[in-house]
């Protein structure tokens, strides 16, 4: 805790130092004219309004990250976007959505970099995941990225590397919504690589199964699963899921019947945990954060926004 306050008060500080009142007003006006954007983003009925919408939001943003030490800047009032620091705040990342229909979901994003002159480092997120042949072990740039809403960012070191696991949410379909972990590192010319390694390790399981370079759950729409970091015990904890039916191949079937799962960090590896607790938690129970969707950040689902067109 103490550790993290000092962190907000250097922050604070380099906002203070670095940043002239002029640039700061000229901020606050790009995140007005972005949050009216975002908004528009989400709930315009048809999808061409959100798709000017999102263009316009883009170069905004952009126009608002050239401005000298907007990293410091939070862009707190915009909740419709996800704006994560790294825990050593080496860079910030946005991530948000664009729903062509409630089958195509688009993910934009960009990482921001923290510089020591305020000078705008930046990296575009552009989703090609179809492009992608082997998503659960193929390493992916910034111009091939498996896009997710990110909600939490766990910095593990080993060795000389910094390694960032990502925990992403991804509206996927109409009939299921996955959560994805994603390790991000920065090679030696500090572009990010996505899964740049084999992290995620089921060497501990009862059914030994090869390493992987990412991970993630799919579940029924809506099912609510959980996949968060838990604090207290060091661990990645998720939810583990059956399917309602019995068809192991419906992943849009698949609930949480109450038992977790997890991941430890050992020796630069997320090391598979086939069950966390020995006992069965009641619903509410789990000691984990609470899900992304029902925190801060305005994720609608497609069902969502079903509902918000009736009503209208």
């Amino acid at each position: 805790m103490r550790r993290l306050l000092i962190w907000i008060l250097l922050l604070q500080v380099n906002m203070v130092v670095g940043q002239s009142s002029s640039d700061k007003v000229l901020l606050e006006q790009k995140e007005d004219s972005l949050k009216e954007f975002a908004k528009e983003i989400i709930w315009a009925e048809d999808a061409e309004s959100r798709f000017r919408a999102d263009s316009f939001f883009t170069r905004i943003l952009v126009r608002a990250l050239v401005i000298p030490h907007s990293f410091h800047f939070p862009f707190d009032s915009i909740i419709q976007i996800s704006r994560l620091y790294a825990p050593d705040s080496a860079f910030r990342v946005f991530t948000w959505q664009l729903m062509k229909d409630e089958n195509q979901v688009r993910r934009h994003g960009a990482i921001q970099m923290r510089s020591p002159d305020g000078k705008l480092v930046l990296f575009p997120l552009l989703e090609n995941s179809a492009f992608i042949q082997d998503p659960l072990n193929e390493p992916a740039s910034t111009d091939k990225w498996i896009g997710s809403i990110y909600y939490k960012i766990v910095l593990k070191e080993f060795g000389d590397k910094k390694l960032y696991t990502l925990f992403g949410y991804d509206e996927n379909d109409i009939a299921s919504t996955m959560k994805r972990l994603d390790v991000l590192q920065f090679n030696s010319d500090g572009k990010p690589v996505f899964g740049g390694a084999p992290y995620f390790s089921f060497a501990q399981d009862s059914v030994k199964k090869p390493d992987q370079v990412r991970f993630w759950i799919e579940y029924k729409k809506e099912g609510n699963a959980r996949l968060q970091y838990d604090e207290e015990l060091d661990m990645i904890v998720y939810d583990h899921l059956i399917p309602e039916n019995g068809d192991t191949d419906k992943k849009f079937t698949y609930i949480p019947d109450g038992d977790y799962e997890g991941f430890t960090w050992k020796n630069g590896k997320w090391v598979h945990v086939e069950k966390v607790f020995n006992f069965s938690l009641q619903d509410g129970q789990a000691p984990v954060p609470v899900p992304l969707i029902e925190n801060k950040l305005i994720i609608p689902t497609s069902g969502q926004n079903k509902q918000r067109k009736k009503k209208n």
